[in-house]
C-alpha cells in the first residue's frame, strides 16, 4: 500500500472538491469549483467531489442491495450472465486487463439506464442498448438501483456543466453530446486477496477507464490506489459524504491529454470483503468526438482523429471482456 499522504508531494495528492459553491449559482463560486477541477483534472485525474446533492440514504440503499446480490446462489445470478448489451451479471475470471496479469478478482453486475422496448436504438440493435436483466430470486433490486442510476445521472450532469467551465467552455457545452447518454453503474464485488498474492493478481489490474467521467461509491475497507506521476501509487481510501470522481481515456482524448487519464487498482488484502459501486456516465452513442477546440494552442494540431463514442467504446470493450470474444462465440454487437 502506499504510504502516509505526507510524503507525497501536494500536486499529485487527491484533493477534496465541494460541489456547494457550483450549486449555488454564483459566478465567484463556480469559477472557484472550475478552478479546483481544472488543477485535479490535469494533475492527476481524480478528485473527491463533497456537497454533491445525492441523498446517503439513497447510496445506502444500493450498498444493501448490492451485498444482497451477491449472496444469492450462483445458479440465479448465472440465470442473468452478462449478455451482449452489456448487462447482467459478470462472473470471476471474466476480466484481464493486461498480458500476463490474472483475471481480476472480483464479480459484478451491470445495470444500464431503462431503455423501452420501442427505443430507436433498441429496435436497431445498437451495442449496448437493450433491456436491463434482472434476477429473479431479488426483484427488490430493480426500483432501488433505477432510482440510483437517476440520481447519478442528475449529479453527472452537475458535474459536465463543472467541467466544461473548467476547460473555459460554455457550461451547457456537454449538454447536446449527453442527450440520450451512456449510463452504466456496476455493483462490485472483491473477496480479500491473500496477504502474500501473486505479484500479477488484483482485485481490479492497474488500468484506465473507457469513458469520460466515472462516479464511484465505495465501501470503507479500502484498497483503491491511484498511479502517481512520481511512482508508486496513493491510497484513494472512502471519505464519508464524498464519491471519487475519474477523468477517463475518452475525456483525455477529447481534451488534447490535457486532462489526465490516470491508472488505478484495487488489492484487497483487508481479509474483509469490499464492495464499490462506479456509474460511468458516457456522452450519446452516436456522438463524434473530435478535439476540443479551447483545449490546444493556435497551430497545435488534434493528437487524436475523430470517432464516434460507440465505436471507440466497442473496441475496448472487445479487447477485454472474455464474454465478447467472437472465437468464443459471443455476438458482434
Amino acid at each position: 500500500m502506499a504510504s502516509t499522504a505526507e510524503a507525497i508531494p501536494a500536486a499529485e495528492q487527491i484533493p477534496v472538491v465541494d460541489l456547494a459553491p457550483f450549486m449555488a449559482g454564483t459566478r465567484a463560486g463556480k469559477d472557484q469549483v472550475a478552478k479546483d477541477i481544472r488543477s485535479a483534472a490535469e494533475d492527476n485525474g481524480f478528485l473527491y467531489i463533497k456537497n454533491h446533492g445525492v441523498p446517503q440514504e439513497a447510496i445506502n440503499a444500493a450498498f444493501a442491495a448490492s451485498k444482497r446480490f451477491f449472496t444469492i446462489p450462483e445458479a440465479d445470478k448465472l440465470a442473468i450472465k452478462i449478455n451482449k448489451w452489456h448487462r447482467g451479471y459478470l462472473p470471476f475470471n471474466n476480466a484481464v486487463a493486461g498480458e500476463g496479469l490474472k483475471p481480476n478478482l472480483s464479480e459484478s453486475f451491470l445495470v444500464g439506464g431503462y431503455l423501452p422496448p420501442d427505443d430507436p436504438d433498441v429496435l436497431a440493435d445498437i451495442p449496448m442498448h437493450g433491456p436491463n436483466q434482472w434476477p429473479v430470486a431479488m426483484p427488490e433490486i430493480r426500483p432501488v438501483l433505477e432510482a440510483y442510476i437517476e440520481q447519478l445521472t442528475n449529479l453527472g450532469l452537475v458535474v459536465l456543466r463543472a467541467f466544461a467551465v473548467a476547460l473555459e467552455l460554455p457550461e451547457h457545452f456537454f449538454d447536446e453530446h449527453y442527450r440520450k447518454p451512456m449510463r452504466f453503474i456496476r455493483l462490485l464485488h472483491y473477496p480479500p486477496q491473500a496477504g502474500q498474492r501473486a505479484d500479477n493478481e488484483f482485485g481490479a489490474a492497474p488500468h484506465t477507464d473507457y469513458g469520460c467521467v466515472t462516479i464511484l461509491a465505495q465501501d470503507e475497507v479500502g484498497g483503491l490506489q491511484v498511479k502517481r506521476r512520481g511512482g508508486g501509487w496513493i491510497d484513494a481510501p472512502s471519505i464519508p459524504g464524498t464519491f471519487v470522481v475519474n477523468i477517463a481515456d475518452m475525456l483525455m482524448r477529447w481534451t488534447n491529454d490535457k486532462w489526465v487519464s490516470t491508472p488505478h487498482r484495487v488489492i484487497n488484502t483487508s481479509g474483509r470483503d469490499r464492495y464499490s459501486i462506479p456509474f460511468f456516465f458516457d456522452p450519446t452513442f452516436h456522438t463524434l468526438v473530435s478535439c476540443i477546440d479551447s483545449c490546444r494552442r493556435p497551430g497545435e494540431p488534434a493528437k487524436y482523429a475523430p470517432i464516434t463514442w460507440g465505436d471507440y467504446l466497442k473496441q475496448r470493450f472487445d479487447s477485454v471482456y472474455a464474454y465478447r470474444k467472437r472465437s468464443e462465440g459471443a455476438p458482434a454487437g
